[in-house]
């Protein structure tokens, strides 16, 4: 079939037309916003050294991470969102829920928080009387007050805000971080988590498991009363024969990896062992509270002989600094445990008896947390470590019916950050007038994580992991960086 020749005004459209695409590439180009440059950017790790210090994607805020996590979900209501409102109709109705059923049953009327709520700082930032400490550092806090969750279960909260995903078996964002950075302290684990005195959260391990990624990823959970396990020499085992022994076994496995230099496997194993000789002297002297002064042991509470699970969590806190000293990548300290048939006792359930309860974990909480950020910013670490306050979701502005404490919503709830990289004093998103549903600036976890990520220089949406045919990544196919709260 004969084709017409275009005519030469129809050549001059397709140029310009043309002329337009070339300069719309160069500009997301420019931007890194093409396609064909989202391709997954996965770290190139010698398999001799799998901890070793990594370049992030591009520049980083922040060097290493320190997360405070509560487990059995904090309320917001009564610690940093405060709502005159929720004090003005205390005793009514939640208007539009007044038959509101949640997890665990119907709902009663609004409850005012027990605790007053009272400004603080230059900033003015009204906070809670239950945690009066860390009121006094609301200047050097970020808010994030529109977080919303994907459940309202604990099991599955905690491995959503640790993980990413409600399921069990996913890479925790400490995981995710070792794996893409390594750590600048070979003598030490990339990743420690430290659990509550009094247990472990209600998910346990999975909280700072490595999933599908390599084992070494896994978080090294010991707190300050539990040292780690099997790190000991044996008893009638002298330090010399010990290190000589030691000195011997590494000859051995080295020349065996001359023989596979190619297993990745052999050679990660190799270097897990001599990192776990490595600790038998690091982890017993980083976890030696004894050489702190009187002075810094009675600001954190370490000292409280009448108190002794605040003294047990302050010693945690120490213990955290400790690490984030040495230049641990990413530290994990844990405030609340969970206990069968213990409801609200050890963690922050308040279902039932929420001022009873509150009552007790907030001066565990407040004092020992308040002194680790303070010991930080005094020590110069907040230019370089990013402190994450958070929880797994928050709490209804109502009682459940027939109790006297609020029942679980991760329909909105309140976490923040001091440190490296973001804007303080400073409040993002917010609550409805209750505090029940995020209606400002909402922000997902997934927002929250790929925030997290972006000031460690890593980007959310390359940093991923084959599996089972899938890029997987911490983030999912979800996320934005909250831009609004970067400096």
């Amino acid at each position: 079939m004969f084709k017409q020749q275009p005519t030469r005004r129809q050549l001059l459209i397709d140029s310009a037309n043309g002329l337009g695409g070339i300069a719309l590439a160069s500009i997301l180009h420019q931007q890194g916003l093409l396609a064909s440059e989202k391709k997954p950017l996965r770290p190139v790790i010698d398999s001799s050294q799998p901890f070793g210090s990594r370049q992030p994607h591009f520049p980083a805020r922040a060097k290493n991470v320190l997360m405070i996590f509560c487990s059995g979900a904090c309320s917001q209501l009564d610690t940093f969102d405060y709502k005159p409102e929720l004090i003005k109709r205390h005793g009514q109705p939640l208007p539009g829920a007044e038959k509101l059923v949640t997890f665990q049953g119907s709902q009663g009327n609004l409850t005012k928080s027990p605790w007053e709520f009272k400004p603080r700082g230059e900033s003015g930032k009204m906070v809670s009387e239950l945690v009066p400490m860390l009121g006094e550092l609301a200047d050097d806090m970020c808010f994030i007050h529109s977080l919303t969750g994907k459940t309202n279960t604990h099991g599955p909260g905690e491995n959503f805000m640790s993980t990413g995903y409600t399921l069990d078996g996913f890479p925790s964002m400490g995981a995710w971080t070792t794996w893409a950075l390594g750590t600048e302290n070979q003598d030490l684990p990339a990743y420690v988590a430290i659990p509550d005195p009094r247990g472990t959260p209600q998910s346990s391990v999975n909280n700072w498991g490595p999933g599908f990624l390599p084992a070494a990823y896994q978080g090294t959970d010991f707190n300050a009363s539990k040292p780690l396990r099997n790190l000991d020499r044996p008893k009638g085992l002298n330090a010399s024969t010990d290190r000589k022994t030691r000195d011997f076994l590494q000859k051995l496995n080295r020349r065996h990896l001359q023989e596979f230099p190619n297993d990745s496997e052999l050679s990660a194993r190799i270097a897990s062992y001599e990192l776990a000789a490595r600790m038998q002297l690091s982890v017993p002297e980083v976890s030696d509270l004894s050489t702190e002064s009187k002075s810094t042991l009675h600001m954190y509470g370490a000292d409280d002989t009448e108190n002794t699970l605040k003294a047990s969590y302050a010693r945690n806190c120490i213990l955290a600094r400790r690490l984030v000293e040495e230049g641990v990548r990413f530290v994990q300290l844990f405030n609340g445990a969970y206990q069968t048939g213990g409801e609200g006792v050890s963690n922050w359930d308040g279902h039932k008896a929420l001022e009873t309860q509150y009552a007790k974990h907030g001066p565990v909480l407040d004092q020992p947390t308040a002194a680790l950020l303070r010991d930080l910013k005094q020590r110069g670490l907040l230019s370089d470590t990013l402190v994450v306050w958070c929880t797994e979701f928050g709490r209804m502005p109502t009682f459940q019916a027939g109790a006297s404490g609020r029942d679980h919503n991760p329909k909105g709830f309140t976490a923040w950050l001091a440190g490296a990289g973001v804007k303080a004093p400073f409040t993002y998103g917010a609550t409805d007038e209750f505090g029940y549903k995020a209606v400002e600036n909402v922000a997902t976890v997934y927002d929250f994580h790929a925030t997290i990520l972006h000031l460690l220089g890593l980007d959310h949406e390359r940093l991923s992991y084959y599996h089972n045919g899938i890029e997987r990544r911490l983030t999912d196919v979800h996320g934005h960086v909250i831009e609004d709260i970067l400096v």
